[in-house]
Formats: structure tokens, sequence, C-alpha cells
């Protein structure tokens, strides 16, 4: 069992597995991390309250507040099958900001430097920040899900796509989170974090096929939106939950192809932050 002291509390993860060598031993120091994250949850229920009621309201008043100004005279059109993969694309990215609102705390308040003092993997402090991001991401797909059926959001395909759709999402989410948590290194504060990311996020959810057609956007950012990753990412996602009803696909490859490429974007993002992040963190001292 392994006990981590940060200011004055005390951790425990009570499904720590025996480790018996250094893979072992990585995969044992991601999971007491991981639980200690999500401890931190449990003692902040406001959080995860939170959590839970804001993708509840975007569902709610994107689908009542929209739905009857778009799509207007098209029959065909079913806005609330268009929306709901827009919305659960748009909450999973920005439930990434988590890890770096995260980190960025732990570097002020000394946690990070008091993680480099015990004998575990370094890497470890930075999969299981992900890793419970994942978790909290998963909870908030699973309410956004609910309140979609709710509301007559029904998926048109079968379980085993619609599960491939929920999937892909977490992928992408999964890695957009070690892109969050490298900027949480990066920035001077934990309140700057918010600030730094909405630049980021912001564009790359508003300008993409999320809310209206992109062919419906000023003619710049239709090219934007149907080479945008996160276009592809909700585009693939429709495909995946049998919700492309009313559209056409522009003839653009990512759009296309927007599971290859969500999944290559994902993949990518992986390749290239992971190292970058843990690179980051061995080379960062608390504030």
């Amino acid at each position: 069992m392994t006990t981590i002291d940060a200011q004055k509390t005390t951790v425990e993860g009570p499904l720590q597995p025996e480790v018996t060598g250094p893979v072992a031993t990585w995969f044992a120091d991601g999971w007491t991390v991981t639980w200690r994250n999500l401890s931190k949850v449990k003692r902040s229920p406001d959080v995860l309250v939170f959590a839970i009621l804001q993708p509840i309201m975007f569902v709610l008043l994107f689908s009542q507040v929209f739905g009857g100004a778009i799509g207007g005279g098209n029959a065909d059109f079913d806005y609330t099958n268009f929306l709901m993969a827009g919305i659960f694309a748009q909450t999973v990215v920005f439930g990434s900001t988590f890890s770096g609102a995260a980190m960025a705390q732990d570097l002020k308040e000394g946690l990070i430097d008091r993680f480099r003092t015990l004998p575990m993997n370094p890497s470890a402090v930075l999969v299981g920040r992900t890793n419970s991001d994942l978790v909290l991401n998963t909870l908030s797909m699973i309410i956004m899900i609910l309140t979609g059926f709710a509301i007559g959001w029904r998926f048109e395909s079968g379980f085993l796509s619609f599960f491939g759709g929920v999937v892909l999402l977490m992928l992408f989410s999964y890695s957009f989170s070690w892109v969050m948590a490298l900027l949480g290194m990066m920035v001077k504060s934990p309140e700057t974090i918010n600030n730094a990311s909405f630049m980021i996020l912001f564009p790359i959810t508003f300008i993409s096929n999320a809310f209206v057609p992109a062919e419906s956007l000023p003619r710049v950012l239709e090219v934007f939106a149907n080479w945008n990753p996160v276009s592809a990412l909700i585009q693939g996602a429709r495909e995946l939950f049998g919700n492309t009803g009313g559209t056409i696909a522009a003839d653009t490859w990512p759009m296309q192809n927007p599971i290859i490429t969500a999944v290559a974007g994902s993949l990518v993002l992986l390749i290239i932050f992971v190292p970058l992040a843990i690179k980051k963190f061995a080379n960062t001292s608390s504030r």
C-alpha cells in the first residue's frame, strides 16, 4: 500500500497491486496517483456537481434554444440528432482542462516537489492526472447520453457502432488532456490556465460542425471547420451513431474519412505531447 503525504493529508490506494518489476511498479505508481486525484474529487463534491450539471445545461440550452432556428425547412434534418455528437465532443474536450488546472495548482502548492522525493516514476504523476480526467469525462459522457435520451436523441446504428463512437470521443479527450497538462506546467499561475486554455478550446469547438453545418459558416471559417480535427471527431461520432441524416459531408479528406482522421489525430497528439509533458515535468520546479 502506498501513502502520499500532500499538505498533511494522507491518500491511500486500497486496491494497489503488488509490484514485482519496473513495469508493475510504473502501473502501481500511476494507479496511486490516479486514486489520489479521484479522492480529491470526493473531498470537493462541488467539482463533481458542476461536472455533471454543465453537460446537462449544454444539451438543454442548445437543443431547446437553437433547435427551432437551425435546419428550418429541411424535414430530413433532425437537429437534436445532429447536435448530440457536437455536445459530446465539446464537453470532453473542455473536460481536458482539469489536467492543466490541477498541474498548475500542484506546482503552486509545492506538491510536485514532494512527488519527486518519493521512489516513484515521474511520468506516473502525469499518467495519474490524465487517467483521473478520463474517469470524470466518462461520467460526463454517461450523464450526457442519458440527457440526450430524455430529449429524444437516439443512436440509429447498432450498439457496437454506438460504443465505437463513445470510445472515439474518449480517446480524443484523453490525448487532449496531455496537451492541457503541458499547458498547465507552462503557465505562471493556476489563475491563468482557464484563459489560456479557452483561447485554444473556443476556436476549435465553435469554428467546427458541432452546432451548425460547416457550409453555413462564412467561407474562411468553413474551410477552417472542414479541416478542423474536432470537426472530424464530431463527424466520425455522427457516422458511428448513425446521426448523419439530412447532412452531407464536405468534399475534404478529413470529412470524407473522419474516423481515420480522429484516431490518427489522437495518436499524433499522444506521440507529440506525452514526451513533451514528461520532459517539462522533469524540468519544472514548484512555484
